[in-house]
Formats: structure tokens, C-alpha cells, sequence
């Protein structure tokens, strides 16, 4: 079923401290050729992100066990996934801008400058990956599905697949809505996802998940984004948990990594 490496000490150097990186190889990945290259998918929250002993302690979304089912059966080829763990300081790493309703004050930009200078170049010098947006992913939920969305659109040169299941695209009072002002006419696969009624109200003020990604689909609709381009699921009784992702995450990778 693949492997998972686990590298708990690599430098950030505009953070201050080491992050935990674990970045997953499939099966083909030892098998195949040696001049075989395998695209990338970026994950965010890497604690939660793979079937592992070493993941979270709770439910995690069992990404390599869904990617490797998915390629059993033909769906998708296989990908590499690079997953970065999230810290104590979550909710300010995953802020590009303050959230003032919540008084928290924006730290994304060192974490950005971690996985665009430090850790991508490394992946792509150790790995036999395939590069360009169009094979070059990058995923998240909650915070961490707004910073996929900011990322492919700050970089559309480097993050051609994006997903953001429950993005919280409501933050910094609908920032992303007047950030990203056009299509970046590079190639683009988006997927949106979230539950239909779910709302949670973690740091002072309700937030709507189901009605601000769908507005956020139709925003990006307006801009141009076609339909093979762009996809949003609204799930009946979805919650905003680690379960529901990982529930919806076979849809979203045979849709986004196809």
C-alpha cells in the first residue's frame, strides 16, 4: 500500500522552526521505471491526512489507502502526496489575511514562502516528479482548503489542481472573493465541496460553509471557469469533520486528479 516517510525536522527558516512533512510514495512509485515521473498532490493538516500509526489519534482522511484503491481500479494513475502538519498556530498560518471578527492576525505569508521555496524545490530534487500546474496539486479543508484556494490562485504557474472541501472562503470578511478578480488563464482544475446545512461557530461568529462555497462556485463561474474546470458538490447532511472529508474524498480525487 505505498509508504509513508515522515520527516519531523524540516526547516522553515522564516517560521523560526522545523515542520513535520510526510510525504507519501504509491506502489508504482518503487516499481516503475527510473525514468518514470509521478505528479504531486500538497495536503494540508499533513497529521490528518494518511492512514498511518503515526497520523492523528482521531479520524484522519486515509488519503493513501483512497489513492490507492483509485488507481486499483483505474480511476486516477498514481500520484505522490506531500503532506505538511499544521501547528498550534493553525488558525494565523492559515490566515492570509486578519479575520477581525475573531482577532486573529495574519501569519500565512512565512508558511507560503515554507512550501513554494523550501519544501517543493526539495520534493522535486529528491523525487522523480512531474512538473507544472497540470501535475502539480494541491489540497486542504476548513482553513486549510482556503489555503489551497490561495495558493493556486497566487501561484496558477505552479498549482494547476486544487481542492478545498469545506473552504472557508467567508474569511477575512469574503477576502478571497475580492482577491481573486479574474481567471488566471492557466490550466485549472477546481473542486468545491460542503455540506449542505453545515455551519460551525469555532472563534465568535457562525460560519456558513454551504452557502459561502456555493457563492464562491458561482463567483468563480462568473469569472469564466467552464465546466471542465470547475466543480462544486453540495452534500446533504455534511458535517464539518474529518470523517465527512474523508467520506467525500474518493469523489474529489477521481474528479481532480483525473
Amino acid at each position: 500500500m505505498g509508504h509513508v516517510h515522515i520527516i519531523r525536522d524540516f526547516p522553515s527558516p522564516l517560521e523560526g522552526r522545523p515542520r513535520t512533512v510526510r510525504i507519501y510514495t504509491p506502489d508504482a512509485y518503487d516499481s516503475a521505471p527510473a525514468g518514470h515521473r509521478f505528479p504531486v498532490l500538497y495536503m494540508h493538516d499533513g497529521q490528518n491526512v494518511f492512514a498511518h500509526p503515526e497520523s492523528a489519534v482521531y479520524e484522519t482522511w486515509c488519503a493513501n489507502l483512497t489513492l490507492e484503491h483509485l488507481v486499483h481500479e483505474g480511476s486516477v494513475e498514481p500520484w505522490l502526496i506531500v503532506a505538511v502538519d499544521s501547528t498550534n498556530n493553525r488558525l494565523a498560518e492559515y490566515s492570509p489575511w486578519d479575520e477581525p471578527r475573531s482577532h486573529i492576525r495574519a501569519q500565512a505569508e512565512p508558511y507560503v514562502r515554507f512550501l513554494v521555496d523550501s519544501l517543493k524545490p526539495y520534493v522535486d530534487s529528491v523525487y522523480r516528479t512531474r512538473q507544472g500546474p497540470q501535475w502539480t496539486g494541491i489540497m486542504g479543508s476548513s482553513l486549510g482548503g482556503l489555503m489551497a484556494l490561495y495558493l493556486g490562485r497566487r501561484y496558477p504557474e505552479l498549482f494547476g489542481r486544487i481542492g478545498g472541501l469545506s473552504p472557508s472562503v467567508m474569511w477575512g470578511w469574503n477576502r478571497l472573493f475580492s482577491e481573486w478578480t479574474a481567471h488566471t488563464r492557466r490550466w485549472s482544475r477546481i473542486y468545491l465541496d460542503a455540506g449542505g446545512a453545515e455551519i460551525i461557530d469555532p472563534v465568535g461568529y457562525t460560519m456558513y460553509y454551504g452557502d459561502a462555497t456555493r457563492d464562491f462556485y458561482h463567483h468563480l463561474k462568473r469569472l469564466g471557469y467552464a465546466d471542465h474546470e470547475l466543480l462544486f458538490l453540495l452534500e446533504p447532511g455534511g458535517r464539518h469533520h474529518e470523517l465527512d472529508w474523508q467520506r467525500r474524498l474518493p469523489f474529489a480525487m477521481r474528479w481532480l486528479l483525473l
